[in-house]
């Protein structure tokens, strides 16, 4: 299965996301997944690529131009895509993965949840998106969606495209 996770770049967040993330990573090499990400050399990013490719795992980092002109790229990519920018790299993540995570992140992760969710509102694919909600991080959002559902702002139910799970032994059995 080819996982798609969108995440955080930051190296300053709470060190239980990077545990999370490497947790996440050793996994998926465990059971032959691949990775499809950013191939960022910073943050959650960086952690999670290193595990999958420490174990034997592969990586597929789908780079966009200005990450690749500033050297962030991470050595743990096995497959670099290129890109024009970031709605490249959404779309090429969409037609490569099977299936989304998204681990605690910032505006970026919140783009690529939002897009992805709405090509499945529309019909584009049934993927889903299932939010890795670490110490809460994504009650908020969480909330919100749910004041959109209420307010009849979104079509059918958001838990529909968008699934939270409190935990990485939760989320390791629906992706199982």
């Amino acid at each position: 299965m080819n996982i798609g996770v969108f995440c955080s770049a930051n190296n300053q967040i709470d060190s239980a996301f990077f545990d999370a993330a490497e947790a996440l990573g050793q996994w998926m090499a465990q059971h032959h997944h691949t990775l499809v990400y950013g191939g960022c050399n910073l943050g959650l990013m960086e952690i999670i690529g290193q595990a999958v490719h420490a174990g034997g795992g592969t990586t597929i980092g789908v780079v966009p131009r200005l990450v690749e002109q500033t050297g962030r790229v991470s050595d743990a990519v096995s497959v670099t895509i290129s890109c024009e920018d970031l709605t490249d790299r959404k779309q090429i993540m969409m037609d490569r993965s099977d299936v989304f995570v998204a681990l605690p992140g910032g505006i970026g992760t919140l783009d690529e949840i939002f897009t992805v969710a709405a090509m499945h509102t529309i019909g584009y694919h049934a993927k889903k998106v299932y939010l890795l909600n670490l110490k809460g991080f994504y009650n908020p959002l969480a909330a919100m969606l749910e004041e959109l559902d209420k307010d009849g702002m979104i079509r059918g139910h958001w838990q529909t495209y968008i699934e939270t799970v409190d935990t990485l032994d939760e989320l390791l059995k629906k992706l199982a």
